[in-house]
């Protein structure tokens, strides 16, 4: 089975807010087994929803609409879809009545324009919104289904898990769709495809791979699909454990999250440790990306952004001489910071990064792109150098995941049983 999203708005195609419904509804989709074909986003635009219908009638089974029905005159999706199936509005009773017992608890006046969103197309199978007024509609033509979903996450999410779903599995014989992903940092996207080559060849066929690179990092997400479960998984499990080995140096964990931090999160928390960071040109990114992940109280005590030279010498007490005669963006600075850290935060583990970003390099002798991260330890302290090119974003993105990769090595090089389960 597939399916297409269309999202309506203008406010998506401008860049006003970001499209999550559609990564979200992709997602619980492909749990129950169906594949999203394709995802359009489109104007509020009476034109282009009927030709984006139009287009994803021939090619999917399952199309689900979300936004433009609201009161106001330039949503339009309702109207729109009436016209498409040939249908009109009629009065809806008992929609009135739960948008008017969802005012009365908020002391809220009931309008004549609240009315309009009572009429729904006498066509629809009608999916009441039980925390908005904006009604959910199931049509059926042949042999698809045209679903129609409020634009607002909470009230679209309600409706899909409570209504949607059921419905679908209700209608429709759905295969099962089955991912494992497995996380590897350190090598290139193309370099790890060179190595897996051969064995990709081999896969069987309803078994793919997928690489999915970010920078520093390269996701390898198997995916099976078919009819009966049990074989499936048992393929799906086999293939990954082939994969898993193929990448052991460069494997860290299995999981549908970012595995680097929640590996590194239960290490620390497992083994009692304690981490702090001194970040300059990352900036607090990997506080940002340590602390995302619940629990991470349990064992970082501190982070500071020591983004200036002023900074790094009062607070961090790197000598001024040092910076005189190496420069911020050296190994010596780099290593005194993560050591002072350690000192200031009276911590196990500390982590410093220190380089330029860009796109200018601050009077230092290093060019733009060159990072030194230092890691502290309770055997001693070092620091490496790295080349990470531009922009500025890149550089900053693969500082901070190269950052936790070097902790998460250094701590399982000086612990046991700390491997994740």
């Amino acid at each position: 089975m597939q399916a297409e999203i269309i999202t309506v708005g203008d406010e998506i195609l401008i860049g006003q807010i970001v499209d999550t419904n559609s990564q979200w509804l992709g997602q619980r989709l492909n749990e129950i087994g169906v594949s999203v074909y394709q995802i359009t986003s489109i104007q509020d635009d009476r034109q282009h929803i009927l030709k984006a219908l139009s287009e994803a009638e021939a090619n999917v089974d399952i199309i689900i609409i979300t936004g433009g029905l609201g009161p106001t005159k330039d949503d339009i999706t309702k109207l729109t879809l009436a016209e498409y199936f040939n249908d009109v509005l009629v009065r809806n009773q008992e929609i009135e009545d739960h948008i008017k017992q969802l005012f009365g608890r908020i002391k809220y006046k009931f309008t004549d324009m609240d009315i309009r969103q009572a009429m729904l197309p006498a066509k629809a199978t009608v999916l009441k919104n039980e925390l908005g007024t904006a009604s959910g509609m199931w049509f059926k033509k042949g042999q698809k289904v045209i679903i129609s979903l409020p634009g607002v996450p909470n009230e679209m999410k309600g409706l899909m898990t409570n209504s949607v779903l059921p419905k679908l599995i209700e209608s429709f014989h759905l295969p099962f769709i089955l991912h494992k992903t497995l996380h590897t940092y350190g090598l290139g996207e193309s370099r790890v495809a060179e190595r897996l080559e051969a064995w990709e060849n081999q896969l069987p066929q309803s078994i793919r791979l997928a690489y999915l690179p970010s920078y520093g990092r390269v996701r390898l997400r198997l995916s099976a699909r078919g009819k009966d479960l049990k074989q499936l998984q048992y393929e799906l499990n086999k293939e990954a454990e082939s994969l898993r080995l193929l990448v052991e140096d460069i494997f860290v964990d299995e999981d549908e999250n970012e595995a680097l931090e929640l590996s590194l999160n239960k290490i620390l928390t497992d083994n009692s440790l304690t981490l702090s960071l001194a970040e300059s040109c990352t900036g607090g990114n990997v506080a940002r990306m340590i602390t995302a992940i619940p629990g991470a109280s349990k064992f970082l005590k501190g982070a500071l952004v020591a983004y200036s030279a002023e900074v790094k010498e009062r607070i961090l007490h790197v000598p001024a001489d040092m910076i005189n005669a190496h420069s911020v963006v050296s190994e010596k600075v780099a290593i005194e910071m993560a050591l002072q850290c350690q000192k200031l935060f009276n911590t196990d583990y500390a982590v410093a990064t220190t380089g330029n970003a860009g796109p200018t390099t601050d009077e230092t002798d290093e060019s733009v792109g060159v990072v030194f991260i230092g890691i502290a330890t309770p055997a001693g302290v070092y620091a490496s150098e790295y080349f990470f090119g531009k922009p500025r974003g890149k550089v900053i993105e693969r500082a901070s995941v190269k950052s936790l990769e070097l902790l998460r090595k250094e701590i399982l090089k000086n612990t046991v049983n700390s491997l994740p389960d």
